[in-house]
């Protein structure tokens, strides 16, 4: 079907009326002839000027045709042409098939294979996948599905792209896809599922061990090993012998390292079981080096923060570097973290030290605060909830909400008590309360040595926050194998399995746009030249008599 993307633009052809307008008007003049007589001349003008009409119908024509070819090339022409709508595709991701969960959804995925639906590898290209390969799967898992599984052309930790792409792949056909339920696979941003997808998560049962950070104390290395499984990821540390420069660190469960350059380098072709490739791990040396800074005003909030940071250190693989001073420390003061315990704005050179070398600082509330009494949610089982009897103004809440920091610490109301913003390499994390007695009751939580442990290793808190992907944040992205709810998946209240098999309306026809404007620029060139020729040709025949 032929269609103009600017009709508007069609009224260029009222140009038309000048080629007419030239040919209805134009007098050539004629040849002097020498005549014995002028009483017949006047008459035969008079004559000519009475009869106008075209002349060199031919020439009107291609001019008049150039014109409008060249106004319908303006207006955008296209070739708009229906796409065949397919039954529908299946999507299976090699990571779940042989997997007993896959076994109970056969019967869906049968179902729709009779009803016309193509089966096809959720991976680059999306292949094709035989019927054999989906019959040998009641024998147990088959060797394509095997091969498709470890190459890592196949595997994808970004399943929400991959299926965007296959919306746009198959446009107009309803798409059912099945992949596994675990978080590795849904890394990025999960947004809205295109219309007419249908996507079914399993439990796939895989658990994945790796080392998520390693320090070096005297003659040991101190490995933090990391464990996945679809309910829960933990962590926890062992020891090794050091090992030798270029040597190998075999921990137990964990595939092989090696010790190049301060870091630990996975083996080629090592990789966490059912996780993807591990990056390297640095190796730490130096201590870490933490600085509390505070004014008169915030002096007991100082002592029970100094209380609790030498209780957390006791948790810390390498050693505790801390100093407590009452002066103004120099940006250049080499620090991992700065306790800024003080009314007064962090001053610029070290939000500049924030930015470039990764320093993280902790700042508590300023001025009188509010009266608000709410209790801090536990994040153990067995942890008694410390009470906030005050909080910090509404306008500087205000303004960290509008900074998109993350809340580490809430209360019962959902409101972040301590809060992470990330600057560069570094972190301004908030308190919205006070290490101070009339403030909260945090400073005498048997648990604050323990919450603050878990913020002085961040191998273990950054890597949980959605702000960066590299170095021990990438490590666990890749191998987290907790379940992924399926309600983040669907907008709707109803389950996969019932969308599965509930008939969804149709999508819109697709359709395939073929661009007209080169051939029509092509065809304007084409009627120039004829024209161009014409107009050489006329110009070379005798000109008429005036008589």
């Amino acid at each position: 079907m032929f269609t103009l993307l600017s009709p508007s633009a069609l009224l260029a052809l009222l140009g038309l009326l000048v080629p007419v307008a030239i040919h209805l008007w134009n007098r050539r003049p004629g040849r002097e002839v020498a005549v014995g007589s002028l009483r017949w001349l006047a008459a035969g003008a008079n004559r000519r000027l009475r009869n106008l009409k075209p002349e060199q119908l031919w020439l009107l024509l291609l001019r008049a045709g150039l014109l409008a070819v060249l106004a319908v090339a303006v207006a955008g022409p296209v070739w708009q042409q229906l796409v065949p709508r397919g039954r529908g595709q299946v999507l299976l991701s090699p990571q779940v098939i042989g997997t007993p969960a896959f076994a109970a959804l056969r019967p869906t995925v049968d179902s729709l294979r009779r009803r016309g639906y193509a089966l096809r590898w959720l991976a680059p290209g999306f292949p094709k996948m035989s019927r054999a390969t989906l019959r040998a799967d009641s024998l147990g898992q088959p060797d394509s599905a095997r091969l498709l599984s470890g190459n890592t052309a196949f595997t994808t930790a970004f399943y929400a792209e991959r299926v965007r792409q296959a919306a746009g792949a198959f446009g107009g056909q309803p798409l059912f896809v099945a992949t596994p339920a675990t978080l590795c696979g849904f890394q990025g941003l999960l947004a809205p599922l295109p219309a007419g997808v249908t996507w079914q998560t399993l439990p796939v049962g895989t658990a994945t061990a790796w080392v998520q950070a390693a320090a070096l104390q005297g003659d040991s290395l101190r490995l933090l090993m990391g464990t996945s499984t679809e309910i829960q990821t933990a962590f926890r540390w062992t020891s090794v012998a050091k090992p030798r420069p270029n040597g190998t660190v075999r921990p137990a469960g964990v595939p092989a390292y090696r010790l190049i350059a301060g870091s630990l380098q996975p083996l080629a072709g090592a990789g966490a079981d059912g996780g993807q490739a591990l990056p390297a791990v640095p190796v730490r040396t130096q201590p870490l080096r933490v600085v509390i800074y505070s004014t008169p005003e915030y002096a007991l909030d100082a002592r029970y923060l100094l209380a609790g940071v030498r209780a957390a250190a006791t948790g810390l693989p390498i050693p505790l570097a801390l100093s407590t001073i009452t002066a103004p420390p120099l940006a250049t003061t080499p620090a991992d973290w700065l306790f800024w315990l003080s009314s007064a704005p962090l001053p610029a050179e070290w939000q500049a030290a924030v930015q470039k070398n990764g320093t993280k600082v902790w700042q508590e509330a300023t001025g009188a605060g509010m009266a608000d009494i709410s209790r801090l949610v536990p994040v153990a089982a067995d942890e008694v909830p410390a009470t906030i009897m005050k909080r910090q103004q509404q306008q500087q809440s205000d303004s960290l909400a509008a900074g998109a920091a993350a809340a580490l610490w809430v209360d019962g109301q959902g409101r972040a008590v301590l809060s992470r913003l990330a600057q560069g390499q570094g972190a301004i994390y908030q308190l919205h309360t006070r290490l101070n007695p009339s403030w909260s009751d945090l400073a005498d939580s048997p648990t604050l040595p323990a919450r603050l442990l878990a913020l002085l290793q961040p191998e273990t808190t950054d890597a949980l926050l959605p702000t960066q992907l590299s170095g021990p944040d990438q490590a666990l992205a890749a191998q987290d194998q907790r379940a992924l709810d399926p309600a983040q998946l669907y907008a709707s209240t109803a389950a996969p399995a019932q969308q599965a098999t509930t008939p969804q309306k149709s999508a819109p026809l697709a359709s395939r746009q073929t661009d007209l404007r080169p051939w029509f620029v092509l065809l304007a060139a084409l009627l120039f030249v004829c024209e161009r020729l014409l107009t050489r040709r006329r110009d070379g025949q005798p000109q008429p008599s005036l008589i």
